[in-house]
């Protein structure tokens, strides 16, 4: 009965990385010798048996082709390398952040200029800058001034980014997102 729980319980875990030596399928494999010489196709225990007589292992490289290409390497050395290689792709990703900057229809020329400066920092950092305008009350009557802050955001950005979404309106409020050049 505890052979049974253990087995129940036991972790599963998946395969990691490509199947080697006696994990490989197919009985006949396509063989690629650590020089990188093509030996053709070889019996599974044939290209096994290459594999161990230079102290390496039997690396399956492309599993959907028919038949399967098979590598003989350090397989220590070839999940190293992978390793290595998905770490330089991760670095080399740029993640692009939405900042907010709110404002209203009756802000101030300073507030202003001070708002329109760290939405140029945030474009030159190559984020994308998302605008609001919030309307309170009867504010909402007069739209038009809504309207009139964006033209202005519109003309002070278009050296540094430009429009990615239109003005327009979302509930109380105005909405624009501009991107970097």
């Amino acid at each position: 009965m505890s052979n049974l729980k253990q087995n129940y319980f036991q972790r599963r875990t998946k395969d990691r990385g490509p199947r080697s030596n006696n994990r490989i399928t197919s009985p006949d494999v396509q063989v690629i010798s650590s020089e990188g010489e093509n030996l053709g196709v070889l019996n599974l225990s044939e290209a096994i048996k290459k594999a161990k007589n230079e102290g390496l292992d039997l690396i399956e490289i492309a599993p959907n082709a028919k038949p399967p290409v098979c590598k003989i390497m350090d397989m220590g050395k070839y999940k190293y390398d992978a390793q290595k290689k998905a770490n330089k792709a991760k670095k080399k990703q740029k993640k692009i952040e939405l900042k907010e900057i709110k404002l209203r229809p009756v802000t101030e020329v300073h507030d202003y200029t001070f708002k329109i400066k760290n939405a140029q920092k945030f474009l030159s950092k190559g984020d994308k800058v998302k605008f609001t305008i919030k309307f309170k009350g009867r504010e909402l009557q007069h739209s038009h001034l809504g309207n009139e802050l964006m033209d202005k955001i519109k003309l002070d950005m278009k050296e540094i980014g430009k429009v990615e979404l239109n003005p327009k309106f979302d509930g109380k409020q105005m909405i624009m997102v501009i991107q970097p050049l």
